[in-house]
């Protein structure tokens, strides 16, 4: 099996096989009477990993390669490699491969060169579901109104007060009269006491309550923001 690494060198050799209309081989630099270009796996390099709600996203990192060219009769295909990534826009090409250091690591003289970074993954194994150890129970949720009045601790009606369900998108806004209604609002039969919470903002005030929604004359009293 074909590893990450192994399949990002493998692309890009033929790449640049194509674009420096001749065949470039993996290995390192070398000094070799004929001269040509190779390109070399130099090292790996961490990518910006991506979280989702799903299945794990898989591993992310970048495969660096050293690109180099051995003798004159070689310059020619660099610039062919060049204009290439250039015109498609890739693969992402770095002029910064003139370390000293680095040719000499490889014991030969600096030459000219380039580092392409080639994306990569390892996608992570997806857990087996659990087993279904019973029969499927499937609940109908029933969907019920809120019909409520806001008001101020003098009984005074708040007006474009917005009314949200905490925790879902269900929102409205009073009206002159504080009152507000919820339409829609899923209803488990078998919790019919569950209170619903809900959270008002405007007027400077965030106030949160909790309603029964069996009450037939929801008030909430909310008190005025603090000096």
């Amino acid at each position: 099996m074909t590893g990450p690494i192994e399949t990002a060198v493998a692309d890009l050799a033929a790449w640049l096989t194509g674009a420096a209309g001749d065949a470039v081989p993996v290995g390192p630099p070398r000094d070799d009477a004929d001269g040509g270009l190779t390109v070399w796996p130099l090292e790996l390099r961490p990518a910006r990993q991506t979280r989702g709600s799903g299945a794990r996203e898989p591993y992310r990192f970048v495969v660096r390669l050293l690109v180099c060219a051995t003798g004159p009769a070689a310059l020619p295909r660099l610039d062919r490699v060049l204009a290439a990534a250039a015109a498609a826009g890739e693969p992402e090409v770095t002029l910064t491969a003139g370390d000293p250091a680095l040719w000499r690591a490889f014991g030969v003289a600096p030459r000219p060169a380039l580092l392409v970074d080639v994306p990569a993954q390892i996608a992570r194994p997806v857990p087996p579901a659990p087993p279904v150890l019973r029969p499927l129970r499937l609940r109908q949720l029933e969907m019920r109104t809120l019909d409520g009045r806001v008001v101020g601790p003098e009984q005074q009606p708040l007006a474009a007060m917005r009314v949200e369900v905490v925790g879902t998108p269900y929102t409205t806004h009073t009206d002159t009269a504080g009152r507000f209604r919820l339409a829609g609002l899923p209803h488990d039969p078998d919790e019919p006491d569950r209170p619903v919470r809900v959270r008002l903002v405007g007027r400077g005030r965030t106030h949160t309550a909790e309603l029964d929604p069996a009450d037939p004359d929801l008030v909430i009293v909310c008190a005025p923001p603090a000096d």
